[in-house]
């Protein structure tokens, strides 16, 4: 009886330990979640402008950090205009299908945001997805060339 008591005990306070955001993410939110960030990648490779804007806040902030021939730093802005803009005019379409990784992981969820990595053919995207009027759609994009 004590043993049964002490797993029982155990397993609550490892509930209770579990993060709040993966309580609180439900099925509904991670496959739109997910929705958004596979928008956002396909949308750049198949060149689809609609679809890139479907899975973007209007307000997107993409940066990348540069570091010139000169050695000079400098962080490279976008925003969802010209992302857009720039898929549509063909974005990604000459990449290789084959080359056209896509993966996706969820790695946290609070409430009305969250974080999710997504590991592309020559890079690596760690987006901000917010829950914005009903939807999920990425606010900032960081992102990195694979070396």
């Amino acid at each position: 009886m004590i043993r049964r008591s002490a797993v029982t005990l155990a397993a609550l306070i490892a509930l209770v330990a579990l993060p709040s955001a993966v309580r609180a993410q439900s099925a509904a939110d991670s496959a739109a979640i997910r929705a958004a960030a596979l928008d956002y990648i396909e949308g750049w490779y198949e060149a689809n402008g609609e679809r890139m804007a479907r899975a973007l806040h209007p307000e997107l902030a993409k940066r990348i950090v540069n570091t010139d021939s000169s050695a000079h730093v400098w962080v490279r802005d976008m925003g969802a205009t010209e992302l857009i803009r720039d898929a549509a005019a063909g974005g990604g379409s000459r990449t290789p299908a084959a080359q056209q990784r896509k993966d996706v992981r969820i790695l946290d969820v609070f409430q009305n945001t969250a974080s999710v990595r997504v590991d592309a053919s020559t890079w690596v995207d760690y987006l901000h997805l917010v829950k914005w009027q009903g939807r999920w759609v990425i606010l900032n994009v960081l992102w990195e060339i694979r070396r």
